[in-house]
């Protein structure tokens, strides 16, 4: 039996379970990966609230990446919650030491998503951390992972209001530095939920699935995990966001079928 493949996961913990570290835990498990975790805060959650945030000192954080790459060469990196400018330069600068030490090991894909407000509303990171994102992480990210709403900040732009203008943004995301872009259509007006997939000098794709009407905590962590799982293992990107996009669904469907709290109408 071949050894299942190792994903850092950078993220903040959330203790309603909801979010964050355990969801991204629970997706790489059933893509057939283990975690590395890094945490970046601690947060005091429930299904509807943001009770309390505590960031992880930028010391501790850079000696838990160093000591997750210590105890092994991860196969694939996925990052999430970032907090503030201080979050993002330790771990921007972490992961560039680590990697700077692996000359011979072959190009680690880095999976970025951008959480900027949860989904009760509360602030996840401040205007100053999100100009660090831009310039400090997306330069290193194979593949960035906003919703809708998201893009629309990174950009400094209104939210799209339909697929013409959905489409530009998935591009206009490339200049700010990622590999990549799957721009997530959950959150957009469409009758599908279309994910828009851009790549540099490549067309756009989009991977449409049927509009689930529901909306579960955590769906924009256990996606970018799924991928970030599934190209540990050498999958192909595109089949990589195709199966993720499915997963997801399959969460949401199960959670109502469960009648989770964390499963809302929409």
């Amino acid at each position: 039996m071949s050894a299942r493949p190792h994903v850092l996961v950078v993220a903040g913990s959330d203790s309603s379970g909801g979010a964050g570290l355990t969801r991204d835990v629970q997706a790489l498990d059933a893509f057939g990966a283990d975690a590395l975790a890094v945490v970046t805060a601690v947060t005091a959650q429930s299904d509807h609230r943001v009770l309390a945030i505590h960031p992880v000192p930028p010391a501790i954080l850079r000696a838990q990446i160093a000591g997750a790459f210590e105890s092994r060469v991860p196969d694939a990196i996925k990052i999430g919650m970032l907090v503030n400018r201080e979050t993002v330069e330790a771990v921007a600068g972490a992961i560039e030491e680590a990697l700077g030490s692996l000359a011979a090991v072959p190009s680690i894909p880095i999976v970025t998503d951008p959480v900027l407000v949860s989904s009760s509303g509360g602030v996840l990171l401040d205007e100053e951390g999100r100009r660090a994102l831009v310039d400090r992480l997306l330069p290193l990210t194979a593949l960035l992972t906003p919703n809708v709403q998201e893009a629309a900040v990174l950009l400094g732009l209104p939210v799209a209001q339909d697929g013409a203008e959905l489409d530009d943004q998935a591009q206009r995301l490339l200049d700010l530095g990622p590999r990549a872009v799957l721009l997530k259509g959950g959150h957009s007006s469409e009758s599908q939920a279309i994910d828009r997939l851009a790549r540099r000098g490549q067309m756009l794709r989009r991977i449409a699935s049927p509009r689930i009407q529901a909306s579960r905590r955590g769906t924009g962590c256990a996606l970018a995990s799924a991928i970030a799982a599934q190209l540990a293992a050498g999958v192909a990107l595109e089949e990589s966001c195709r199966h993720a996009q499915g997963y997801v669904g399959a969460c949401i469907r199960a959670a109502m079928d469960t009648g989770h709290p964390a499963a809302r109408s929409i």
